[in-house]
């Protein structure tokens, strides 16, 4: 496999907090321009997945490649440089609520690039037009509805140009149409920025619409991986339970 076409790699990963063994043998690889779906209960080890490709936490063992780079074995200034190249974007959008739209959107780039404020202002105004919000540029997160938050948290990530993006839930606690809004949206943004993405998410009414495959985590271990078609003819009762919510929506 030629590893120039692959954006994330992970290879025997694993993790335990105390006695508890969340990620046993990881094994995942994301092309470039790819998008994936981990599908997974809660308290199975998703979000502990993103936190070790991100650098949050260090795994016991194996390694997690990203672009090239083994993560674990980075020191923190080339951390600090990969993370740069990574995109996060949190269950709740992580708004810093004190700050304006605008502001939140442009403290990334005042604290990681020399743009002047006309370069600025024009990043702010193309990411805001990418998700539907440019009226929204000088509101307060407390006047956002929970999916605008979510929106205005994907433009404050894909302002800074990633190369890879992690979505950690990012259609928990939105109704279904919400889901389905926030879901396209992932969408275009993988189309038009050629990002690679891992989306860690319970729902299928999200998983249906963004994935170009789905891996399946359980008991610490990626146990299949599909399309979406290709798991909802699954037979395994695990599998078949994800199916349960978009079938009745």
């Amino acid at each position: 496999m030629d590893n120039n076409l692959n954006a994330i790699e992970l290879i025997h990963v694993k993790k335990t907090f105390g006695k508890n063994a969340i990620l046993k043998d990881l094994n995942l690889t994301v092309k470039k321009g790819e998008t994936v779906v981990t599908l997974g209960k809660s308290g199975t080890g998703k979000s502990v997945t993103l936190k070790c490709i991100v650098g949050l936490i260090k795994p016991d063992s194996g390694d997690v490649m990203v672009l090239g780079k083994n993560i674990p074995q980075l020191s923190y200034e080339e951390l600090q440089y990969m993370r740069k190249k990574t995109g996060f974007v949190f269950q709740s959008g992580a708004l810093y609520d004190s700050m304006s739209v605008r502001e939140n959107l442009e403290f990334p780039l005042k604290r990681n690039t020399t743009l002047n404020q006309g370069e600025i202002n024009s990043k702010v105004e193309e990411v805001l037009n990418d998700v539907g919000l440019i009226e929204s540029v000088d509101k307060m997160p407390s006047e956002l509805s929970g999916g605008m938050r979510k929106r205005i948290g994907v433009a404050r990530t894909i302002i800074m140009n990633p190369e890879v993006m992690l979505w950690d839930e990012p259609t928990t606690g939105l109704d279904p149409e919400t889901t389905r809004e926030i879901s396209r949206l992932i969408v275009k943004m993988q189309q038009k920025y050629r990002v690679s993405s891992i989306v860690v998410t319970h729902d299928m009414i999200c998983a249906k619409i963004v994935a170009n495959s789905i891996v399946v985590l359980k008991e610490g271990t990626y146990t299949e991986r599909g399309s979406y078609e290709e798991l909802e003819r699954s037979d395994d009762k695990f599998i078949r339970s994800f199916f349960e919510e978009v079938n009745n929506n």
